[in-house]
């Protein structure tokens, strides 16, 4: 699902180049749950939007779902992100003129779907926010505008979800019910799950755990058995 070949990534601020990525090789098989911990500014947010073709490397090879990003356009892109990835922002990015409801169809009337309402009801009623579907961005707390952002990401069934602390601004009850879905998703639908975290229960729930750290990108954790550092 996922291969990522000697990628690196920089940013220039001013005379200095801030290398952010350094030679980032991994190979995530469909279906998997992964989990990339690490500290504040390490690049893991930077490493989803690689993944998703929000930003492009300064070199290596990247391939969603057998698809090389690399020779794509724009528009390609926006495609393949509405038919195959979802995304969870730490930030909402909800439209503040649409309700809950539409902002969860939105990604599925893009697609031409003609169910998208009754879709995105069912998933509103999952994430617990039925009651609320109606509402718009600006009458809802932090913690609901963050369940209306990943029921979009999950409404149309993407192979690919990527999940940047999807639970950060959920209490522990609904976040607990937020990773349940997630993997829930993954189960019923083969889902491939990256998801960022701080959160090391979280973590220990996926497949193999990786740490960002100086650029480089190692594994920590596979199957639920830890291990020393290592490349991926």
């Amino acid at each position: 699902m996922i291969e990522i070949s000697d990628v690196s990534m920089h940013y220039q601020l001013g005379s200095a180049r801030i290398d952010v990525l350094r030679s980032v090789y991994l190979s995530v098989a469909a279906g998997q749950r992964i989990a990339i911990t690490g500290p504040s500014g390490s690049g893991k947010t930077s490493l989803l939007l690689l993944l998703s073709g929000l930003e492009r490397p300064a070199g290596g090879r990247i391939a969603i779902d057998g698809t090389e990003l690399g020779g794509m356009d724009a528009d390609a892109l926006a495609d393949l992100r509405r038919d195959r990835i979802g995304i969870v922002f730490q930030s909402f990015h909800l439209l503040p003129s649409l309700s809950a409801l539409d902002n969860v169809a939105l990604p599925l009337q893009m697609a031409g779907q003609r169910d998208a309402h009754s879709r995105a009801t069912a998933l509103l009623q999952r994430v617990g926010l039925g009651a609320r579907q109606d509402h718009y961005p600006s009458q809802l707390s932090g913690g609901e505008q963050q369940r209306v952002a990943i029921a979009r990401a999950l409404v149309h069934r993407p192979r690919l979800l990527l999940a940047d602390e999807p639970t950060g601004n959920l209490d522990d009850h609904t976040g607990e019910a937020i990773r349940d879905l997630l993997f829930e998703l993954n189960r019923e639908a083969g889902t491939t799950l990256v998801l960022v975290t701080h959160d090391p229960d979280f973590a220990a729930r996926c497949d193999r755990v990786l740490r960002l750290h100086d650029g480089h990108l190692s594994a920590i954790m596979t199957t639920g058995q830890a291990a020393d550092a290592v490349p991926v």
